[in-house]
C-alpha cells in the first residue's frame, strides 16, 4: 500500500491545501494529513479546529478518489511523524521558485533522517498559486473577503474568530 504524508500547519486550511490534498489522493492508497505545531508562530485557529475542518473537508474527497485518509496532529519533526504514520512518501506543494528552494533543502535533510522516505512535489494549480495562509489571515483581520481563497467551512470559522 502506498502511504503519503502531507504536513502543514493548515492555519487556516486554504483552497491551495485542498488542491494538493485532492491531487495527492490520486497518487496514494492512503493519505495522512499531518497538522503540525509551528513553534515560531501563534496559531489563529486551535489545533482541534484545524483537525476537525480537515476531517470534514477531506472525507468526501477520499470517498470520491477511493483513498483512505487520516487527519492527525503532531508536535515532532514532520519526517518522524511521516515515519510513525507508515508513510513512504512525503507530499509537498510548491507555489513558486522560492518554495522550491526551501522545500528541496528540507527534502534532502529528510532523506538524511529517513532514507526510506521519498518527497513528491506537486506544483500548485494556476488558480491557487497566489494563496498563502498568512495573506488570508491578514485579509480576514482587515475585514476583507477571503471567500475566493478558502473552503466555505473555513471562511465561516474564520469569520467567527474575527
Amino acid at each position: 500500500m502506498r502511504v503519503g504524508f502531507y504536513a502543514g500547519s493548515f492555519d487556516p486550511v486554504t483552497n491551495g491545501h485542498m488542491d494538493v490534498i485532492s491531487r495527492a489522493m490520486r497518487l496514494v492508497d492512503r493519505l495522512v494529513v499531518g497538522v503540525g505545531v509551528h513553534h515560531d508562530k501563534t496559531a489563529l485557529l486551535p489545533m482541534r479546529d484545524r483537525v476537525a475542518l480537515l476531517e470534514k473537508l477531506c472525507i468526501p474527497l477520499a470517498q470520491e478518489s477511493n483513498c483512505d485518509v487520516e487527519i492527525m496532529s503532531f508536535d515532532t519533526l514532520a519526517v518522524d511523524a511521516a515515519h510513525a504514520s507508515g508513510a513512504g512518501i512525503m507530499v509537498r506543494g510548491l507555489r513558486d521558485m522560492t518554495d522550491f528552494a526551501y522545500e528541496i533543502k528540507i527534502a534532502q535533510m529528510n532523506k538524511e533522517l529517513n532514507e526510506q522516505l521519498e518527497t513528491v512535489f506537486l506544483a500548485a494549480s494556476a488558480d491557487t498559486r497566489m494563496i498563502s495562509s498568512s495573506a488570508i489571515k491578514q485579509i480576514a483581520d482587515m475585514g476583507g473577503d477571503i471567500s475566493p481563497f478558502v473552503p466555505e467551512l473555513v471562511r465561516d470559522r474564520i469569520k467567527d474568530t474575527f
